[in-house]
Protein backbone atom coordinates (compact mmCIF):
# COMPACT_ATOMS: atom_id res chain seq x y z
CA UNK A 1 0.00 0.00 0.00
CA UNK A 2 3.20 2.12 0.62
CA UNK A 3 4.63 1.72 -2.85
CA UNK A 4 1.20 2.40 -4.23
CA UNK A 5 0.82 5.78 -2.84
CA UNK A 6 5.02 6.39 -3.81
CA UNK A 7 4.82 5.41 -7.30
CA UNK A 8 2.21 8.68 -8.56
CA UNK A 9 5.44 10.99 -6.96
CA UNK A 10 8.40 9.48 -8.16
CA UNK A 11 6.32 9.47 -11.42
CA UNK A 12 5.39 13.13 -10.89
CA UNK A 13 9.22 13.35 -9.95
CA UNK A 14 10.74 12.00 -13.04
CA UNK A 15 8.40 13.85 -15.35
CA UNK A 16 9.10 17.14 -13.98
CA UNK A 17 13.45 15.94 -14.11
CA UNK A 18 12.75 15.37 -17.60
CA UNK A 19 11.63 19.05 -18.12
CA UNK A 20 14.21 21.08 -17.33
CA UNK A 21 16.13 23.66 -20.11
CA UNK A 22 19.09 22.15 -21.62
CA UNK A 23 22.51 23.66 -20.43
CA UNK A 24 24.90 24.94 -22.91
CA UNK A 25 28.70 25.04 -22.96
CA UNK A 26 28.52 28.72 -24.04
CA UNK A 27 26.32 31.38 -24.41
CA UNK A 28 23.92 31.70 -27.12
CA UNK A 29 22.40 34.87 -28.47
CA UNK A 30 18.78 35.07 -28.26
CA UNK A 31 16.75 36.49 -31.30
CA UNK A 32 14.92 40.04 -30.89
CA UNK A 33 11.01 39.33 -31.05
CA UNK A 34 9.46 40.06 -34.22
CA UNK A 35 8.54 44.32 -34.41
CA UNK A 36 11.60 44.50 -32.16
CA UNK A 37 11.03 45.19 -28.08
CA UNK A 38 8.47 47.78 -26.88
CA UNK A 39 10.34 50.73 -25.98
CA UNK A 40 9.61 51.84 -22.61
CA UNK A 41 7.30 54.56 -21.42
CA UNK A 42 7.60 58.15 -22.35
CA UNK A 43 9.66 59.52 -25.28
CA UNK A 44 13.02 58.98 -24.62
CA UNK A 45 14.21 55.88 -27.40
CA UNK A 46 17.12 55.34 -28.31
CA UNK A 47 18.86 54.28 -31.57
CA UNK A 48 21.77 51.79 -32.03
CA UNK A 49 24.32 54.60 -31.79
CA UNK A 50 22.83 55.38 -28.30
CA UNK A 51 20.86 59.04 -29.33
CA UNK A 52 17.64 59.58 -27.64
CA UNK A 53 15.11 62.27 -28.52
CA UNK A 54 14.47 64.79 -25.79
CA UNK A 55 10.81 66.59 -25.99
CA UNK A 56 10.63 69.99 -24.98
CA UNK A 57 7.31 72.19 -25.17
CA UNK A 58 8.10 75.57 -27.08
CA UNK A 59 4.68 78.43 -27.85
CA UNK A 60 3.13 78.43 -31.05
CA UNK A 61 0.44 81.03 -31.45
CA UNK A 62 -1.36 80.76 -28.10
CA UNK A 63 -0.54 77.13 -27.32
CA UNK A 64 2.12 74.90 -26.36
CA UNK A 65 3.56 72.66 -29.58
CA UNK A 66 5.72 69.61 -28.80
CA UNK A 67 9.50 69.43 -30.61
CA UNK A 68 11.39 66.50 -30.74
CA UNK A 69 15.44 67.19 -30.72
CA UNK A 70 17.89 63.85 -31.13
CA UNK A 71 21.08 63.76 -28.28
CA UNK A 72 23.57 61.63 -27.07
CA UNK A 73 21.85 60.16 -23.63
CA UNK A 74 18.89 61.49 -22.07
CA UNK A 75 19.45 64.31 -19.93
CA UNK A 76 19.21 64.74 -16.27
CA UNK A 77 15.81 66.54 -14.95
CA UNK A 78 17.77 70.08 -14.22
CA UNK A 79 19.57 69.79 -17.37
CA UNK A 80 16.99 68.70 -19.51
CA UNK A 81 14.97 71.96 -17.78
CA UNK A 82 17.65 74.11 -18.65
CA UNK A 83 17.89 72.91 -22.53
CA UNK A 84 14.41 74.25 -21.98
CA UNK A 85 15.23 77.71 -20.51
CA UNK A 86 17.59 77.86 -23.41
CA UNK A 87 14.65 78.53 -25.91
CA UNK A 88 14.42 76.95 -29.52
CA UNK A 89 16.97 77.13 -31.95
CA UNK A 90 16.89 78.70 -35.14
CA UNK A 91 15.28 76.14 -37.29
CA UNK A 92 12.52 76.05 -34.42
CA UNK A 93 12.03 79.91 -34.14
CA UNK A 94 11.85 80.10 -38.10
CA UNK A 95 9.01 77.35 -37.22
CA UNK A 96 7.02 80.08 -35.16
CA UNK A 97 8.32 78.44 -32.28
CA UNK A 98 8.88 80.74 -29.10
CA UNK A 99 8.95 80.53 -25.20
CA UNK A 100 7.02 82.21 -22.49
CA UNK A 101 9.82 81.53 -19.92
CA UNK A 102 12.25 84.81 -20.52
CA UNK A 103 10.51 87.29 -18.80
CA UNK A 104 7.79 85.37 -17.33
CA UNK A 105 9.40 83.35 -14.09
CA UNK A 106 12.46 82.83 -13.21
CA UNK A 107 13.33 78.75 -12.75
CA UNK A 108 16.34 78.11 -10.20
CA UNK A 109 16.70 74.56 -10.82
CA UNK A 110 15.20 71.25 -11.00
CA UNK A 111 15.37 68.03 -9.29
CA UNK A 112 13.15 64.63 -9.14
CA UNK A 113 12.00 62.55 -6.29
CA UNK A 114 10.52 58.95 -7.06
CA UNK A 115 8.51 60.51 -10.69
CA UNK A 116 8.14 63.71 -9.57
CA UNK A 117 10.17 66.17 -10.55
CA UNK A 118 10.11 69.38 -8.18
CA UNK A 119 11.10 72.93 -9.93
CA UNK A 120 12.24 75.59 -7.70
CA UNK A 121 10.88 79.12 -9.08
CA UNK A 122 12.05 82.66 -7.96
CA UNK A 123 10.32 85.57 -8.48
CA UNK A 124 10.54 87.05 -11.97
CA UNK A 125 10.86 91.29 -11.84
CA UNK A 126 7.61 92.95 -11.17
CA UNK A 127 8.16 95.11 -14.74
CA UNK A 128 7.76 92.27 -16.90
CA UNK A 129 5.18 93.05 -18.61
CA UNK A 130 4.11 89.55 -19.27
CA UNK A 131 0.84 87.63 -18.28
CA UNK A 132 1.79 84.06 -19.56
CA UNK A 133 2.27 82.60 -16.65
CA UNK A 134 0.01 79.66 -18.07
CA UNK A 135 2.17 79.04 -21.11
CA UNK A 136 5.31 79.14 -19.13
CA UNK A 137 4.26 76.66 -16.65
CA UNK A 138 2.57 74.53 -19.27
CA UNK A 139 5.93 74.78 -21.31
CA UNK A 140 7.63 73.14 -18.23
CA UNK A 141 5.56 70.64 -16.95
CA UNK A 142 4.52 69.30 -20.68
CA UNK A 143 8.71 68.83 -21.05
CA UNK A 144 9.04 67.12 -18.09
CA UNK A 145 6.44 64.77 -18.13
CA UNK A 146 7.59 63.80 -21.60
CA UNK A 147 10.44 61.75 -19.85
CA UNK A 148 10.20 58.26 -19.13
CA UNK A 149 11.13 58.67 -15.16
CA UNK A 150 8.43 62.02 -14.31
CA UNK A 151 4.84 61.87 -14.21
CA UNK A 152 4.31 64.88 -12.72
CA UNK A 153 5.82 67.98 -11.83
CA UNK A 154 5.62 70.09 -8.07
CA UNK A 155 6.85 73.72 -8.17
CA UNK A 156 8.48 75.17 -4.90
CA UNK A 157 9.64 79.09 -4.00
CA UNK A 158 11.58 79.10 -0.92
CA UNK A 159 11.35 75.63 -0.33
CA UNK A 160 6.98 75.95 0.13
CA UNK A 161 4.83 74.62 -2.62
CA UNK A 162 3.94 77.15 -5.19
CA UNK A 163 0.69 77.69 -6.49
CA UNK A 164 0.48 77.58 -10.51
CA UNK A 165 -1.87 78.42 -12.98
CA UNK A 166 -3.18 75.30 -15.18
CA UNK A 167 -4.96 76.04 -18.61
CA UNK A 168 -8.19 76.68 -17.07
CA UNK A 169 -6.51 79.37 -15.00
CA UNK A 170 -6.74 77.72 -11.20
CA UNK A 171 -3.97 77.73 -9.17
CA UNK A 172 -2.61 74.24 -8.26
CA UNK A 173 -0.11 73.18 -5.04
CA UNK A 174 -0.75 69.96 -6.36
CA UNK A 175 2.56 68.12 -8.80
CA UNK A 176 0.74 68.57 -12.19
CA UNK A 177 0.69 66.56 -15.39
CA UNK A 178 0.31 67.48 -19.11
CA UNK A 179 -3.52 66.86 -18.94
CA UNK A 180 -3.31 69.78 -16.56
CA UNK A 181 -2.25 72.01 -19.90
CA UNK A 182 -4.24 69.51 -22.64
CA UNK A 183 -6.61 72.57 -24.15
CA UNK A 184 -3.63 74.10 -24.87
CA UNK A 185 -1.75 71.62 -26.71
CA UNK A 186 -1.16 71.98 -30.70
CA UNK A 187 0.31 69.65 -33.10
Amino acid sequence: MRCARLLPVLAVAVLLGGCGVPVDDQPRPVPAPPGGFPSPTGTATADPDGRVDETLCFVRADGLAAVTRRVDGLPGVDAHLQHLLAGPDGAERDRGLASALPGTITVAGATSTGTVATVDVRQAGEDTGRNDEVLAFGQIVCTLTQRPDVDSVAFQRDGQPLEVPRADGSLSSLPLTAADYRPLLRR
